[in-house]
């Protein structure tokens, strides 16, 4: 068994090349794309060249002999303001939920970090509506949920949150904070909170960055969804917080 992880582990650097290099490619292709659709032809067109960029990059997977799968989509209520909350992996739970909920406008309460540095990703935090927090500045933090939450209630759109704050480096799960939740759910009172279970995403990174793990299938479990008005939130946050992490498998 132990040779069999040690062969495994030396296939996942060649992999991991192809990966990679397959995911920079289309990250910094569509860096100009997405400035070019923004800037000339508008929302509509930048949110398609966003669902392209995720539909290319998702992909990348293949290289490692992984896949992405999602189950009770059909759950999820439409022309409704929609609050997903999810435990949080790796880089491809974003990219998985961007592809596979395209058609629901998500949008992400990110750590501020991300929203420099990285082709196409920053772009499209600091252009398509996501927030970007600075977890050292709760002042910074509240004005921009409370934005976030005005929104989707208005426009019917939906924002994905991950309350551990940081991703699980083992798949067990961290603490999740209920303040960003409760700001969302006050302001969005027609909302309904969506509660996603991530699986086996962290052991695309169980090496760390590199090499990446091979043969990990990504899976998305979408649980019932619950209108915000009709829980106290402390009654939603436990239902919310249960739902995710009692369908974790490590």
């Amino acid at each position: 068994m132990e040779n069999f992880r040690n062969m495994k582990k030396l296939l996942s650097y060649p992999l991991s090349i192809l990966a990679y290099s397959w995911f920079i490619f289309f990250i910094c292709l569509f860096q100009p794309i997405q400035w070019i659709c923004f800037n000339i032809f508008g929302y509509q067109a930048h949110k398609k060249s966003v669902d392209i960029l995720n539909f290319f990059t998702i992909l990348s997977l293949y290289f490692i002999f992984s896949k992405v799968e999602i189950e009770n989509r059909e759950l999820i209520p439409e022309g409704k303001p929609l609050i997903f909350v999810a435990n949080h992996q790796g880089l491809f739970d974003i990219i998985g939920m961007g592809w596979f909920l395209q058609k629901f406008h998500l949008k992400y309460v990110s750590k501020i970090e991300l929203g420099k540095g990285i082709p196409s990703i920053s772009y499209n935090l600091n252009h398509g509506g996501s927030v970007l927090i600075d977890r050292n500045d709760p002042k910074q933090a509240l004005p921009a949920l409370k934005k976030m939450s005005e929104y989707i209630e208005m426009n019917c759109r939906s924002v994905v949150i991950y309350p551990e704050g940081t991703r699980t480096r083992d798949g067990e799960p961290k603490p999740f904070a209920a303040s960003g939740l409760k700001i969302l759910c006050k302001y969005a009172p027609s909302a309904y909170v969506v509660p996603v279970t991530i699986n086996n995403s962290w052991k695309i990174f169980r090496y760390g960055n590199f090499p990446l793990g091979i043969g990990n299938p990504v899976k998305f479990s979408v649980h019932e969804p619950m209108k915000v008005s009709e829980y106290d939130f402390n009654t939603l946050f436990e239902k919310t917080e249960q739902a995710i992490i009692t369908d974790i498998i490590n």
